[in-house]
């Protein structure tokens, strides 16, 4: 996949991400998108790296699209956990 591909799961992988942990952002709407196009690459370098899994096939192979969502809700967590109290 493309980087083009990448930006396009990692948009749709924080929005998924969004949608499965609703809450307030610190980082609002471009935040969240942000951090959905950094755990889609977090997700599939992690998913390369240790489980050995490559994700270089095509943009709809669902073990690429897991890797992507789980790496954007970790992410987000993290995001929450350090910057969360900074949006009252």
């Amino acid at each position: 996949m493309g980087i083009i591909s990448w930006i396009i799961l990692g948009l749709l992988a924080g929005a998924i991400a969004k949608i499965l942990l609703p809450g307030r952002d610190p980082g609002g709407l471009i935040g969240t998108t942000l951090i959905g196009i950094a755990g889609s690459f977090v997700g599939g370098w992690l998913s390369a790296t240790f489980l050995h899994r490559s994700v270089a096939r095509h943009f709809y192979d669902p073990a690429t699209w897991g890797a992507a969502i789980v790496g954007s809700l970790a992410l987000l967590i993290a995001y929450r956990l350090l910057f969360g109290n900074s949006r009252d």
